[in-house]
């Protein structure tokens, strides 16, 4: 029988092509009961990352953070163990709103101690509410409904109360011009607004974002220390951001 972390990826690889599976159908093509596909399907529902109707899974839509979580779902994983690696039993950390940045503060929440995350996105504070022995100050502002994240001139006076070690943010895509960039105005602010009390940002992406960019510079100049992405990233990326002074590290 395969293990439950594989069942799960296959499951969302399968969603990503087809949105929609019948329970019958995933049962076959792993080869368990259709009673152990239903408790996976059950999990991963309160994951957030699908949604069931009677005798079908579902992709959530990609539309919000809830969807997105899907794709790429083993990468992401790796990504956020990886930058787990960067925090301790009783550290306080920021971490920005994005897929990622979940995953990594869900990782935390199972696997460290203590800790304290300060966070702009509702969503976080909402994903690892049923976790036990950690605290998480949720920012104020202007809420966004589809990335359930708080943006605006309150995120940087509710931010200006606290100093981090390590910001942990998602990116939209990158640029050897442009560096790091985003695809909302006023997300983008909110990710400058909450570096600036952080001695180091560190982004958290997939290597495809780095044969994309968005419309909105971060603009966050020498302040992001490192990248932690996935195997895939090229070799002259690396090499570009190398240069800049940012350590690559990969799952």
């Amino acid at each position: 029988m395969r293990r439950k972390e594989d069942r799960t990826s296959q499951i969302l690889a399968l969603l990503v092509q087809e949105k929609k599976i019948e329970v019958a159908e995933l049962s076959a093509h792993l080869g368990v009961s259709q009673v152990t596909v239903r408790k996976d399907l059950d999990a991963m529902e309160a994951q957030g990352l699908i949604t069931r109707e009677h005798g079908f899974a579902v992709l959530s839509s990609t539309d919000d953070i809830k969807g997105r979580l899907a794709y790429h779902y083993e990468e992401k994983k790796k990504i956020a163990l990886r930058a787990a690696e960067l925090v301790k039993d009783g550290d306080t950390i920021m971490i920005e709103s994005g897929s990622c940045c979940a995953l990594l503060a869900a990782t935390l929440a199972e696997l460290r101690t203590g800790i304290t995350i300060i966070t702009n996105s509702a969503f976080i504070a909402d994903y690892i509410r049923r976790s036990s022995d950690f605290q998480i100050i949720l920012l104020g502002g202007i809420y966004q409904q589809d990335a359930q994240v708080m943006v605006g001139p309150m995120v940087r006076q509710c931010a200006e109360n606290f100093w981090v070690d390590r910001f942990f943010i998602g990116v939209d895509g990158w640029s050897a011009r442009a560096g790091f960039t985003n695809q909302d105005q006023m997300r983008a602010q909110a990710v400058r607004d909450m570096a600036r009390q952080a001695d180091q940002v560190i982004v958290l992406t997939e290597s495809e974002k780095f044969d994309r960019h968005g419309t909105v510079p971060l603009n966050l100049k020498d302040q992001v220390k490192a990248v932690i992405t996935d195997q895939n990233i090229e070799e002259q990326i690396v090499t570009e951001l190398t240069a800049r002074g940012i350590e690559v590290l990969s799952s």
